[in-house]
């Protein structure tokens, strides 16, 4: 059995601030770097454990490099560095039997969700599919079920729990933390947590088959609403990159996978215009 773990960091037990996820803030990002490291060994564990003989985890956060590799659980293989196709999602390949998200996070907007963004914070205002609104989760998902694999756990703190449950019937939730304001979270502590994630791990992959790979309606159409005028202008560059207004753009294309590529591309040339393009 193949799983796929798409590990985030805003989500981890015990974190709570944007100093423990970005390696600007040494000291309490290096603790941000265990509490992550320690949810995913739980998931590589409780995988392991529930019969799984091959377990790739995808570093998922900022310069994807906060996984401490020194101290992964045996079993797993990592993939680290930010240069990716796929950017959370990649490594993953049909065959896989199942996808993990740990520590994931609320949508943009989500009022009580931690840290909550889409994506690219700074840049993205809202992102939709098909006319909805939508977070990580879901893109990922669309991504995973593109492929045919299912989303089967998610961890992180109660709203992202929520709208994995509304996207994704019968996926296994572990709730680690309840937020209630974008930087304040009432935590359970990691020595909990861990037992928690482990045990989630064995009954997703027990029930595995029980919870369907995600189908998104083609042809998929991505709005992004940028934060800058700027962003969307430039991002327009791109021919199947077409403007809504002047700060939204629509990608429309009827292969799921491709449609992300075309908007991680047009989030890519968003974020370099928000100052200049040629400004040093």
């Amino acid at each position: 059995m193949k799983i796929f773990i798409s590990a985030d960091m805003e989500g981890a037990s015990g974190i709570t601030s944007t100093k423990q996820c970005s390696p600007k803030e040494t000291t309490e990002y290096e603790r941000g770097r265990k509490f992550l490291t320690g949810d995913v060994n739980a998931a590589v564990r409780g995988a392991i454990a529930a019969g799984a003989d091959e377990v790739l985890v995808n570093d998922s956060h900022g310069p994807m490099t906060n996984i401490l590799i020194e101290d992964l659980a045996e079993g797993a293989r990592l993939i680290s560095g930010s240069n990716k196709p796929l950017l959370q999602m990649q490594g993953l390949e049909p065959g896989f039997d199942a996808v993990f998200f740990v520590a994931y996070h609320a949508r943009e907007g989500t009022g009580e969700g931690l840290l909550n963004h889409t994506i690219m914070g700074s840049v993205v205002q809202e992102l939709r599919c098909n006319g909805e609104s939508v977070g990580e989760t879901a893109i990922n998902a669309g991504i995973a079920g593109a492929m045919g694999v299912p989303v089967v756990l998610l961890t992180g703190d109660r709203e992202v729990a929520r709208e994995a449950q509304c996207r994704l019937p019968g996926i296994e939730t572990v709730t680690v933390k309840d937020s209630f304001d974008r930087h304040a979270s009432n935590c359970i502590p990691p020595s909990r947590t861990r037992g928690m994630i482990e045990d989630g791990a064995r009954r997703a992959l027990a029930h595995l088959g029980e919870v369907k790979p995600l189908e998104v309606e083609l042809p998929v159409v991505f709005e992004i609403a940028f934060r800058s005028t700027a962003s969307a202008a430039m991002a327009c560059l791109f021919p199947s990159v077409k403007p809504v207004d002047a700060r939204t753009v629509e990608i429309v294309d009827g292969d799921y996978l491709a449609a992300f590529k075309k908007l991680w591309g047009a989030l890519i040339l968003g974020r370099s215009a928000m100052g200049g393009v040629l400004e040093s």
